[in-house]
């Protein structure tokens, strides 16, 4: 039947089923374009799998290449900061122009991208490679995720992004795994290239399975974006933006010193440090589903909330850790909040998108937040551990996180009143 591949239909039952029309009334149902998202899924998976390949082996790397904290801070501060830079234009204009452009070749510059990593022996050019990865990471995420939320059914935020963002934690959650054994086998050159082969089968589904610009139909495109102005004087997205900046920061101190703490702390091999970075990051997305279904039918900031303090508690634990199965079951905490957190979050997002018709701006505003978290962490902790020692990190972290929780709470106390108002 015509439009049965493209579509598929859902049927949601808000109980079972009463007889005669009273219990007809609890039916709903939604459809949703399934070979797009499942392109964009795999797209964004393939990205996300090459670089948890390579992004918890660089510390250890540059730190056998000489790199302080400061500079292994400044490494990963780079990718953040170009991201941050370039995010609001391409969210913008995602939000003109079409999608697919951006994402496609957003896709193409990760794969030279990653080419380029083999061939570097410096830091600096460590640092200046990653500020042009995070040029073409501002193309890719931030818009693949305003083009899901273009689809999303109404009430179904929280379903549709939690298994959306399964692409992205499992990705991240394999990866590590996968290169930290390519390393030990074969060498960190080898996990390089692996990077860039998965980059460049996510440009080559995207660039003939997504459909060209003008059959896109995004609900953003129905009434011009709102100005950048407008959008940041919204309280609710700025306690969602306060919320991705905190904990982001969490997620940047950890992946970027975690894997040096295990190397030195308890000398543990690539594969092992891999193995840690996965629990979490895996532990992040089993819980997407779960904690998505919940976060339609209940309190999204009471869930968002939970997931913060979770998420605090476990990065102080860090400081106590005295074994490699305390670091797992730390990191598997500290999944835990992040899968409880998340998914209301993102829920969030799209409910504001749509009502404002700025899903691309939007997008990347909280991306923004995401790319500045992971900017400041490693710095932060970066001085930290040049000035007291690597610990000192995780103890920043749990306060920002905290106070993060917090804040978000407070300016989203009034979530309903949308930016509708502002418009």
């Amino acid at each position: 039947m015509p439009g049965l591949i493209n579509n598929i239909e859902i049927a949601i039952f808000a109980k079972e089923i009463a007889p005669g029309r009273a219990g007809q009334a609890h039916f709903r149902h939604f459809q949703m374009d399934i070979k797009l998202f499942a392109t964009l899924f795999f797209a964004v998976f393939s990205v996300t799998i090459g670089v948890g390949l390579v992004v918890p082996l660089l510390p250890v790397y540059a730190h056998e290449l000489g790199a302080t904290g400061l500079y292994i801070g400044f490494m990963f501060g780079a990718f953040s900061l170009s991201r941050t830079i370039f995010l609001p234009y391409f969210g913008k204009a995602s939000d003109r122009k079409g999608r697919k452009p951006f994402i496609t070749t957003g896709l193409l510059v990760y794969f030279l991208v990653s080419i380029a990593y083999i061939f570097s022996k410096s830091v600096n050019l460590f640092i200046l490679i990653r500020f042009f990865q995070g040029i073409a990471s501002a193309m890719i995420l931030p818009v693949a995720l305003a083009y899901v939320g273009d689809i999303t059914p109404k009430r179904r935020e929280g379903f549709v992004m939690g298994l959306f963002n399964m692409s992205l934690f499992g990705g991240l959650s394999v990866g590590p795994v996968i290169g930290g054994m390519v390393k030990d086998t074969f060498g960190i050159q080898i996990s390089f290239l692996s990077m860039g082969l998965f980059c460049f089968a996510g440009f080559l589904l995207c660039l003939m399975l997504l459909p060209p610009t003008e059959d896109e139909t995004p609900t953003s495109r129905v009434k011009p974006p709102l100005n950048y102005r407008i959008l940041m004087k919204d309280k609710n997205i700025g306690g969602l933006f306060i919320f991705r900046l905190t904990y982001t920061t969490c997620i940047g101190i950890v992946w970027a010193f975690l894997p040096l703490f295990a190397d030195s702390a308890f000398n543990l091999s690539s594969s092992l440090i891999g193995i840690l970075l996965m629990v979490g990051v895996l532990t992040t997305g089993l819980l997407q589903i779960p904690m998505g279904l919940l976060a339609d039918r209940f309190s999204k900031r009471m869930l968002f909330a939970i997931g913060g303090f979770v998420t605090g508690g476990a990065i102080f634990s860090f400081v106590m850790i005295q074994s490699f199965w305390g670091l797992f079951l730390a990191n598997t905490f500290f999944g835990i909040g992040g899968g409880i957190a998340m998914p209301s979050i993102m829920a969030m997002t799209v409910i504001i998108g749509n009502e404002s018709h700025s899903m691309g701006s939007i997008m990347s505003l909280l991306t923004m937040g995401h790319s500045l978290g992971m900017l400041l962490g490693p710095i932060l902790a970066g001085i930290m551990m040049d000035a007291f020692q690597l610990e000192t990190g995780f103890i920043i972290g749990t306060v920002v996180i905290f106070l993060g929780v917090i804040i978000s709470l407070i300016l989203t106390a009034n979530f309903r009143i949308l930016v509708k108002d502002l418009v």
